[in-house]
């Protein structure tokens, strides 16, 4: 299972790499191997969250996720999303913001494609920032079958109970993001905020009312196959929408990596193929995890992955004014996994030993009530 999973991802890492070398000698070689070791350790995080939503989609849109998705993921999010952000920003047209980004060191108005990016990061954080933000915040209000910081979650499943509370909270956040961190672009901040909360909310609000037809559409797949129609279309309207909340979500995450690969290198082509390596290996183990069952065999990672990016929605609003080193936001993701994945297992040799589940209290991080 783990070569059939992870064979295209290190296919394409070895033909990336050696064209690397070949197009730009050993530098450019180390310049894509880092590129990709970011991504990956920023979006790890990425691949446990995208599993949750993952497992809900039938063995043919996880495999549209890991193919097609892959494509909009490396060329639409690594490369040309980048290119809408400066030229809708810093208002360039695009035959201007093409050749800026084609000539790294090209200047236009005193500013070089890389630092017109750098201009688009209060939007970005923002829009990012929130979208991430709602997940967080609609997973920590839900109830749940297992608690990992029970002290945290179940007063916080209580409140929760408000409706539209979330969505509150998320638009409190960012007039707080707005008027400390953002300064002259308070307005800027406030509107692609807001279009980050209304995207979270089309987006998830539609896969959640397919979804819920699901039942009913199975009753539906014999008569429908029958009649000569096809199962994936008659089932596939929650998938198609969850699949585009996967890619909105996966957008979220690599905006960070985006903007913090013009720290390592000025060459579009080298981020996008670094970028994209590392994309590569974050599809594969969202679908390593599906199809192996961690997630139900580790009951705390799904926490631990909210948790993270919760941690990274905050950086990313903090990130408006502040710059947080990568590393910063990389080691968050990797301790609360890590963490969960720890919890997760002290509680498995408790249950095997027959001490109970303890939902959270005993666990790694959790506490005694």
């Amino acid at each position: 299972m783990f070569l059939r999973t992870f064979g295209w991802s290190f296919a394409i890492t070895i033909t990336g790499l050696i064209a690397a070398g070949l197009l730009w000698g050993a530098e450019g070689f180390g310049v894509v191997l880092i590129l990709s070791i970011l991504e990956i350790s920023l979006s790890f995080d990425n691949a446990v969250v995208n599993a949750t939503v993952l497992k809900r989609m039938n063995p043919y849109w996880q495999k549209i996720f890991l193919t097609v998705g892959v494509l909009i993921a490396v060329f639409g999010m690594r490369l040309i999303f980048p290119l809408l952000v400066v030229g809708l920003t810093a208002h360039l047209n695009p035959a201007t913001v093409i050749d800026l980004a084609l000539n790294s060191d090209k200047t236009y108005e005193g500013l070089t494609y890389g630092q017109y990016l750098e201009e688009a990061n209060p939007a970005i954080a923002a829009f990012g920032g929130v979208f991430l933000l709602m997940i967080f915040l609609d997973f920590i209000f839900e109830e749940k079958d297992y608690n990992w910081l029970a002290w945290i979650e179940r007063p916080l499943e209580k409140v929760g109970k408000l409706e539209a509370f979330s969505t509150v909270v998320a638009l409190v956040t960012l007039l707080l993001a707005s008027n400390f961190f953002a300064g002259e672009h308070a307005e800027t901040v406030l509107l692609a905020g807001v279009l980050g909360l209304v995207t979270y909310l089309g987006v998830n609000g539609l896969a959640s009312v397919f979804e819920s037809g699901l039942e009913a559409e199975t009753e539906k797949e014999e008569a429908a196959e029958k009649a000569g129609k096809s199962i994936v279309q008659v089932g596939g309207k929650a998938a198609f929408f969850l699949f585009m909340y996967l890619e909105v979500l996966d957008a979220s995450f690599s905006f960070d990596g985006v903007v913090s690969a013009f720290a390592i290198s000025s060459d579009i082509f080298q981020i996008t193929l670094g970028l994209g390596i590392g994309a590569m290996y974050i599809r594969s183990l969202t679908v390593f995890l599906v199809r192996k069952g961690t997630l139900d065999d580790y009951v705390y990672l799904e926490h631990g992955a909210h948790y993270a990016i919760g941690a990274l929605a905050v950086i990313l609003m903090v990130g408006i004014e502040y710059h947080i080193p990568e590393i910063v936001t990389g080691l968050i993701g990797v301790a609360f996994i890590g963490l969960a994945l720890g919890s997760s297992i002290l509680r498995n040799r408790r249950e095997g030993a027959g001490g109970g589940d303890g939902d959270g209290e005993k666990a790694l991080v959790g506490s005694a009530q």
